[in-house]
């Protein structure tokens, strides 16, 4: 069985980034714009960081448990949002 990361509904994909993020920070995951404790958008301003350096979406830093956490809480609440719609027809 082959796996396809082809989004049923692709205008979801910004919505499902947002949630991911804010998951991520919830569980104190350090991912996203991110840079030892540094204040990157003040550094980049500043010069002192360049902004293309920034990987806003790396991810590999984290351990493959936290990162299946973050999966896991976005499938209990897109769950919990759709039984949530279905209750209120």
């Amino acid at each position: 069985m082959s796996k396809s990361n082809k989004k049923v509904v692709p205008e979801s994909g910004k919505a499902l980034d947002i949630l991911k993020y804010e998951i991520a920070a919830e569980l104190g995951l350090p991912v996203g714009k991110q840079l030892a404790n540094a204040n990157v958008e003040f550094a980049t301003e500043l010069g002192s960081i360049p902004s293309t350096s920034i990987k806003e979406d790396y991810w590999g830093h984290i351990a493959s448990r936290d990162a299946g956490a973050v999966g896991g809480t976005i499938t209990a609440r897109l769950i919990k949002k759709a039984e949530e719609m279905m209750l209120s027809l």
